[in-house]
């Protein structure tokens, strides 16, 4: 009898894959996160990367990281978080989030106003910055839980 095949991806490798897939949809030259929302049964909800809103031309915004506000990208761009939990279009309550970078502290309110109960990132670079502590309190004292996932380079099989 021929045994299963044992070199196949985890639900959380398989999920964090997408959400890094999403990350590559990302027309931010400097950083390209990615996120996807799965429910308690092991669906796609809905999945998310870092850009401008619909309908606006990214040709016509800003991608620089410093200058005057209004010249950079951050007034405009929306999070791969906040992306995903706009695009979902069923409830998200006990789902759980894969995100390639650690939630800031706005996406980390969203998050918590969703329903979302769990958050599986791969990176954490901004750990100990005023935005991190503050995104880290509120996500503790809403009793969502954080994993760190480390994930490793797969290569993907056909």
């Amino acid at each position: 009898m021929m045994s299963k095949r044992l070199s196949y991806l985890t639900w959380d490798q398989y999920f964090m894959s997408v959400a890094k897939v999403s990350a590559l949809r990302s027309k931010d030259p400097n950083t390209q996160v990615g996120a996807c929302i799965v429910n308690d049964r092991q669906q796609i909800i809905a999945t998310g990367y870092n850009g401008l809103p619909r309908l606006l031309d990214d040709d016509n915004y800003p991608w620089a990281r410093t200058g005057k506000f209004l010249e950079t990208k951050y007034p405009y761009i929306v999070h791969a978080e906040l992306n995903a939990i706009l695009s979902a279009t069923v409830k998200l309550e006990n789902s759980v989030i894969y995100v390639s970078l650690f939630p800031c502290n706005e996406c980390a309110k969203a998050i918590i106003q969703s329903g979302i109960q769990t958050i599986i990132y791969e990176e954490d670079k901004y750990e100990n910055t005023e935005n991190n502590i503050a995104a880290k309190r509120m996500l503790g004292d809403a009793n969502v839980v954080l994993k760190k996932l480390a994930f490793s380079e797969i290569t993907i099989k056909v």
